[in-house]
């Protein structure tokens, strides 16, 4: 007998908006609290049979041309049925809540090439990869490498990761292993954020429109030699609201040479913000397969720490892209920010696991 799939709950949000003023109050479909999102299923989009088995053929298909990951576009990526769907969840990514996840693609019994194949496919539906480090790789990987977070990327640890944004429109990732225990996908709403902060503390709302450095992790675009860039924290540009995350590059860009220290309202603005992203977070656990959306934008993100499974090829594992879309006006210093990373010499690559 068939198994009996669960109810696909998905919903659009309320797309209501008013055009965004800085240090006003923002009017946004992603400005939501967390008591909006539990004990429900709105924001998952439960794939069918139907789906799935076209998600499998496409794949199939792409192993029969024996084309490179990287190649893959969405002309050659066919899903007219989920190819809709998945235009709505990209619409629901930028003009609605800012996040989303497709769950109940199956991944068991299915090799690393065929699953990144899947997820890279379904990506070119919401929008184009972007490179994610100087080794310009399209494909990450998020999983525990045994580094320290003060010296290396968070992604490379088990460390807990602060709340911050990824250089790109969109984060997507797909979720090979969870972790023993912990690992939790935490995210939040930075439009309430932004809109508590400056209901209880209007001159910290101010001093986060400052153009903060950012370490570039020695990462530089040919023909540059700054050591960091610069962004503002909140933004808005032609009546969208952006934010971008105080993280560990905004801390780290202070032991630069030539970059000034905080000011004590800067300092005290930073933290109050770090506070706020957490007082209105919500954790959620990513189940094997699932594939998760969120618009950098509007949404912030981190991670519990955790503890990993003891055996190699049950350490938590995920598969991660930058995607751009192009569809959001952003604040010059952020939009040139959000280019991927670019380096002398890089060469795009797919890696099917960390390198």
């Amino acid at each position: 007998m068939p198994v009996e799939q669960p109810e696909n709950q998905w919903e659009l949000s309320d797309r209501t908006r008013t055009a965004a003023v800085l240090m006003e109050p923002i009017n946004d479909p992603a400005g939501w609290r967390r008591e909006d999102l539990e004990g429900n299923a709105r924001w998952i989009y439960r794939v069918n049979d139907r789906e799935i088995a076209e998600v499998l053929m496409a794949v199939a298909k792409i192993e029969e041309r024996g084309l490179a990951i990287k190649d893959i576009t969405k002309d050659v990526f066919s899903l007219p049925l989920l190819g809709p769907q998945l235009g709505s969840i990209r619409d629901e990514l930028m003009e609605g809540r800012g996040f989303a996840i497709i769950r109940g693609l199956p991944i068991k019994d299915r090799s690393r090439e065929q699953i990144a194949i899947a997820f890279w496919g379904i990506g070119t539906w919401i929008g184009e990869a972007r490179s994610q480090n100087g080794k310009g790789h399209l494909l990450g990987h998020v999983k525990d490498i045994g580094e320290d977070y003060a010296k290396a990327r968070g992604y490379m640890t088990r460390q807990e990761m602060h709340f911050h944004t990824d250089r790109a429109d969109i984060l997507t990732l797909c979720c090979l292993h969870p972790a023993k225990s912990g690992g939790q996908h935490r995210i939040c709403s930075s439009v309430t954020v932004y809109n508590e902060i400056l209901k209880r503390r209007p001159d910290l709302a101010k001093e986060l429109t400052w153009r903060f450095y950012r370490e570039r992790k020695g990462e530089m675009p040919p023909g540059e030699t700054e050591p960091w860039v610069r962004e503002p924290i909140f933004s808005v540009q032609d009546g969208y609201f952006a934010a971008r995350g105080p993280s560990a590059p905004v801390l780290k860009a202070q032991t630069i040479p030539g970059v000034p220290k905080f000011t004590p309202a800067q300092k005290e603005a930073i933290d109050t913000f770090m506070d706020m992203a957490k007082e209105l977070a919500i954790d959620i656990d990513l189940e094997v397969g699932d594939i998760s959306f969120l618009m950098n934008h509007v949404i912030l993100h981190a991670r519990t720490d955790y503890e990993d499974h003891p055996e190699p090829e049950r350490k938590r594992h995920l598969l991660r892209l930058w995607l751009a879309t192009g569809l959001r006006p952003l604040q010059e210093d952020v939009h040139k920010a959000l280019q991927g990373v670019v380096v002398e010499g890089t060469v795009f690559q797919t890696p099917l696991d960390v390198t």
